[in-house]
């Protein structure tokens, strides 16, 4: 069986929180989840100013997204808004950055992802600029496997339909993308997996881009990272929950 730091598959599972303890967290509305998604990802170097959209897709087809007009550091859950299929706003006056098409398609493309994330974040962006794919040299950056596909047919930003549906093609079934001159593409099942692979994706650029600066350095083999990447599937343990506390610590007014 894989182990992670001494932990199997079946210890893992064990962590999560069970009836009768205290709670991780109070209990939050979808659109909650969303508002303070876009606040940790913003606190990790997703933060390109008004840059950048999350899409969390709904039992019911609805899509949940975050209003163009706002930064991720200043949303709460009622600035939140709800899409049909076809990306038409349901319940908001804020605007929809032309750009969520490429989610939509995402959406449409692979029925088993449930959030699409994407900015121009700040470790991830050098290496997109870059046109190469960061090494893994550590632990945390093996989170999620090793494959990080390099889009690199870079045609302007992605309002036009048939840029941004060749790079939802081209992801395929991969959990991640760079985007050459662009920026950097996350998706998930949910968000605790999203929120996981996008902080994963931004402490692996980071470190790769000191330890080139610092001279060099031999990365993981493939074979160790896929060993510490059994936490890919749910999330890590409870790291989820503490950084939605981290930020409501900070500003309780995000569930409103």
């Amino acid at each position: 069986m894989k182990k992670f730091d001494g932990l199997d598959q079946a210890m893992i599972e064990r962590f999560a929180p069970r009836p009768g303890r205290r709670p991780l967290l109070p209990e939050l509305s979808e659109k909650a989840q969303v508002a303070l998604m876009c606040r940790m990802l913003f606190r990790e170097g997703w933060n390109e100013h008004i840059a950048g959209h999350i899409t969390f897709r709904l039992d019911n087809g609805n899509i949940l997204t975050n209003p163009w007009e706002l930064a991720w550091d200043e949303l709460t859950a009622s600035d939140i808004v709800t899409l049909d299929s076809s990306g038409q706003v349901i319940d908001s006056d804020w605007n929809v950055t032309p750009a969520i098409g490429l989610h939509l398609q995402l959406h449409a493309l692979r029925p088993d992802i449930h959030v699409v994330i994407h900015n121009h974040a700040h470790w991830s962006g050098i290496w997109a600029n870059l046109q190469r794919v960061p090494p893994v040299y550590d632990q945390t950056g093996a989170h999620c496997g090793v494959k990080l596909p390099l889009y690199n047919e870079y045609q302007g930003t992605f309002e036009d339909e048939a840029t941004s549906l060749s790079a939802a093609e081209a992801l395929g079934d991969s959990k991640w993308a760079l985007l050459a001159n662009h920026g950097s593409l996350v998706v998930g099942k949910d968000l605790r997996q999203a929120h996981l692979r996008a902080i994963t994706l931004e402490w692996r650029s980071k470190r790769a881009y000191e330890v080139e600066l610092a001279g060099g350095a031999v990365p993981l083999s493939d074979e160790e990272v896929e060993k510490v990447s059994i936490t890919d599937a749910n999330g890590f343990p409870f790291c989820w929950e503490a950084m939605a506390r981290r930020e409501l610590r900070a500003d309780p007014s995000i569930v409103d």
